[in-house]
């Protein structure tokens, strides 16, 4: 599944990195820790967050993130937005909470990490 795929399924809007929609997500990490995500996410992840600041696109850059979907209709800073175009990385709005859009994400395939 494509982050185009997940646009299209949850007719989420698109804030930044239009040129990257066709990434392949590998799997999905939802948190609004930054140094978790740094910690625990891996490469062509999609990350769930409310945070809206440029430094999620400095995180979602070093980890090499599918994308970034921001949860509960939140809206990046305009310097977020910028950042997220120089860097090619989409961010993504989606008008559900966060436990639920994981859910649905979830039931579309998008999986998170196994502890096994």
């Amino acid at each position: 599944m494509t982050v185009l795929d997940i646009v299209k399924s949850f007719e989420l809007k698109i804030r930044g990195g239009k040129d990257q929609l066709d990434e392949e997500i590998t799997g999905g990490y939802a948190s609004d820790l930054l140094s978790d995500v740094i910690a625990h996410s891996r490469k062509g992840n999609i990350w769930i967050t409310i945070q809206t600041h440029p430094n999620i696109v400095a995180v979602a850059t070093m980890k090499e993130l599918a994308g970034i979907i921001l949860a509960g209709g939140r809206e990046p800073d305009a310097d977020t937005i910028q950042k997220a175009e120089e860097e090619g990385i989409p961010i993504l709005i989606s008008p559900l909470f966060t436990f639920e859009l994981v859910g649905k994400l979830y039931q579309k395939g998008i999986s998170g990490m196994s502890s096994c």
